[in-house]
């Protein structure tokens, strides 16, 4: 099968394409590389230096199917430009969407977000619960999301709303909650938590890669979006898992942000989706690499601050 990933050099991609190399895919990888290449070298695999906004410029022969996964990721980002966010998280999403149909792809996989339900006080957070966005980023997510299920009678479109993606990936993040309080561990011996009884869904990035493999292995279920976060815990929770598998204090502040957020992921587990991993498991791998001195700690582990020296914050 010949797969086409946008953004397949960030945190999940750098992941996913490997597997999907040694699945046996034919892979065309497209992304700016703002944030640098941790591709391994392949013979099947085709890895386009493109801005995704130039998408007439994308290659779409033989495609069979496309996972979206480029976009301006969190808040804080998004906010450093509104108008540059709109243009790739939706504008340019949306034009190669219809050039997906125009070219007969049979399928379009959306890696969307869990924040676009905003807050709710449902304990269940289901995907058939109305989308309240409360944040840019979480706007451009659920208007894109519109925008692909739009054409969902002409091509199978699956939007995956994920929770906080942690564990290892070639292009680390350290901005996500349980890889940034491993690592504080892991540095300082020290974690700080601001708050601690906001609620977080979280999912192991191996998980999210194996639900982008779920999708392609079975093309048939239905278009819709769909909920991938398994583990609803707090902050402070996952403190304590850091400090239970590394030795270290916590220290608790104020938050300004009392917000909690959950995800109900029963609709793709009826699908037939297994989790295999969870929170220790990415605190256990991200401690291992750490104490083998591999693991990669530098301001391109941090979106914002790795926008900001690019500065990718100006108006374009």
């Amino acid at each position: 099968m010949k797969i086409l990933l946008t953004g397949g050099c960030g945190f999940k991609g750098s992941v996913l394409i490997p597997q999907l190399l040694n699945d046996g895919h034919d892979v065309v990888n497209i992304d700016n590389q703002w944030f640098g290449n941790y591709l391994p070298k392949h013979p099947n695999l085709e890895n386009i230096k493109l801005d995704i906004r130039e998408v007439e410029k994308i290659p779409l022969k033989k495609v069979d199917v496309i996972i979206h996964l480029a976009n301006i990721a969190n808040d804080p980002a998004v906010e450093l430009n509104p108008n540059l966010s709109w243009e790739v998280n939706v504008l340019a999403g949306q034009q190669l969407a219809d050039r997906a149909v125009r070219n007969d792809i049979k399928q379009f996989i959306f890696a969307s977000s869990g924040s676009v339900y905003g807050i709710k006080d449902e304990p269940n957070v289901t995907e058939d619960l109305p989308l309240v966005p409360i944040s840019v980023y979480n706007k451009t997510k659920m208007v894109a999301e519109r925008v692909f299920l739009s054409y969902a009678k002409h091509i199978k479109v699956h939007c995956i709303r994920p929770a906080t993606v942690c564990g290892l990936s070639p292009r680390m993040r350290l901005d996500v909650s349980v890889n940034m309080l491993t690592y504080q561990a892991l540095k300082n011996k020290k974690i700080t938590v601001f708050g601690g009884d906001q609620t977080r869904p979280n999912i192991h990035i191996k998980d999210m890669a194996n639900v982008y493999k779920h999708f392609i292995n079975n093309s048939h279920i239905d278009s819709g979006s769909y909920n991938a976060g398994f583990e609803n815990i707090s902050i402070l929770d996952i403190a304590k898992k850091v400090q239970k598998n590394i030795d270290s204090e916590i220290n608790i502040s104020e938050s300004n942000d009392p917000r909690s957020y959950r995800q109900d992921s029963t609709k793709l587990l009826s699908t037939g989706f297994l989790p295999k991993f969870g929170i220790e498991d990415a605190i256990k791998e991200i401690k291992e690499e750490y104490e083998k001195g591999k693991l990669i700690f530098d301001d391109r582990c941090y979106t914002v601050k790795w926008m900001k020296k690019l500065n990718l914050n100006l108006k374009t």
